[in-house]
C-alpha cells in the first residue's frame, strides 16, 4: 500500500528552468482566467460555466487540436466534457486518459479546486502538441465533478467512463488532476485520515499519487517515472477505494468501469485551509511548485505512453 519505487526528493529544489518559468507564467494566466475573471462556475452559474468551457475549448484549438465534445443534460441545461486526442502510432487502441474537472463547488471561485488541475491539463496539451507516442493519449476536461453530482449519472467523468466501457475502449491508465496547486514547507501543515499519519510526512510540500488496490500497479508506474525525472517531493498510496479521500475525484468513475485510475493531488482539505471556501482564490497557489509538478507529469505521461516501467 505505501512502499513505492524510487526515493522521494528531499533536497532543496533547483531553480526553475526556462521551460518551467514559461509553464509557470501560463499556469498563472489559466488559473486567473478560470478562478479570477470567470469565478464560480457550475450549473447554478451557467454563464460562468459556459465561459470556462469556451476558454478551455479555445485554448485547445489555439494549440492546433481538434476538440471533441460529449454533451449531457444537467438540471435542465446541456453541459459538456471536452476532449482532445493524440493518436498512438504503434498501439493506438491502448488509451491513456488525463483529466481534470472545470466546475467549482457552490460558493467558491475554485482556484485550487480545480482551476489548478485544468491549468496543468492545458499546459500538458501545449507541451504535447506535435509529439507522437506509441499509445493514444486523450486529455479531457470534465464537467460536474463537484457535489451534488459526485457519484451520480450527471457527473461528467461518469458519463465519459460509462461510454468508454460500452464502446469497449481499452483504457490502460487514467490520471485525474485534482487540487494540485498548494504546497508549504511549514512543519505540521499536512494532515491525514487515520492511520496514514504514521507513515507519511507532516509537511505539506509534496505531490501525491493515490489509487485503489486494483490500480496499485499504475500508482507505482507513475510515481517511479516522476521520481526518476523530477526534483520535487512526492508520495504514493494504493489503498482500499472506500477509505477517506482515496476516491474523491474523477478517477472514481473509471474504477466503476474496471479501469486502472489514479488521482494526482496536493491532498486538498488535508493541507489546504481554503478548500471549498470563498477564499480559494488565485493568490493562494504556489505557481512555482505547480510548474515543477506539471513538468514532472509531462514526463510521467510520456513514460506511460511509451510503455516505460510497464512491468513494474
Amino acid at each position: 500500500m505505501i512502499t513505492m519505487p524510487g526515493k522521494p526528493w528531499s533536497e532543496p529544489v533547483p531553480p526553475l528552468s526556462d521551460q518551467e518559468r514559461l509553464i509557470q507564467d501560463r499556469l498563472v494566466h489559466h488559473v486567473k482566467t478560470l478562478a479570477g475573471s470567470i469565478g464560480e462556475r457550475n450549473v447554478w452559474h451557467p454563464k460562468e460555466l459556459e465561459a470556462a468551457r469556451s476558454f478551455i475549448h479555445k485554448t485547445f484549438e489555439d494549440l492546433g487540436y481538434t476538440v471533441r465534445t460529449q454533451s449531457l443534460e444537467s438540471h435542465g441545461q446541456m453541459v459538456q466534457n471536452l476532449e482532445i486526442e493524440i493518436g498512438g502510432n504503434k498501439s493506438p487502441n491502448e488509451i491513456i486518459i488525463v483529466g481534470a474537472h472545470y466546475d467549482s463547488i457552490t460558493g467558491t471561485p475554485g482556484a485550487n479546486d480545480n482551476a489548478s488541475g485544468v491549468a496543468a491539463l492545458l499546459e500538458l496539451a501545449r507541451l504535447m502538441a506535435g509529439n507522437t507516442y506509441p499509445r493514444t493519449i486523450r486529455l479531457v476536461a470534465f464537467v460536474n465533478e463537484e457535489p451534488p453530482f459526485f457519484y451520480s449519472d450527471e457527473m461528467g467523468s461518469k458519463q465519459y467512463a460509462d461510454r468508454s466501457k460500452r464502446q469497449g475502449e481499452q483504457i490502460v491508465a487514467m490520471l485525474a488532476l485534482e487540487t494540485i496547486g498548494y504546497y508549504t514547507n511549514t512543519p505540521g501543515s499536512q494532515q491525514y485520515p487515520f492511520p496514514f499519519s504514521f507513515f507519511y510526512p507532516n509537511t505539506g510540500n509534496f505531490i501525491g499519487f493515490v489509487g485503489n488496490l486494483s490500480s496499485q500497479r499504475l500508482v507505482r508506474q507513475a510515481i517511479a517515472e516522476f521520481r526518476s525525472t523530477t526534483a520535487f517531493p512526492s508520495e504514493g498510496l494504493a489503498a482500499p477505494g472506500w477509505m477517506m479521500g482515496v476516491h474523491w475525484s474523477d478517477h472514481w468513475s473509471f474504477w466503476q468501469n474496471d479501469y486502472q485510475a489514479i488521482m494526482i493531488t496536493d491532498t486538498a482539505l488535508f493541507r489546504y485551509q481554503h478548500y471549498h471556501a470563498v477564499t480559494d482564490t488565485p493568490d493562494k497557489l504556489d505557481y512555482e511548485s505547480l510548474a515543477r509538478v506539471t513538468r514532472g507529469l509531462f514526463d510521467v505521461i510520456n513514460g506511460l505512453a511509451m510503455g516505460v516501467n510497464s512491468k513494474m
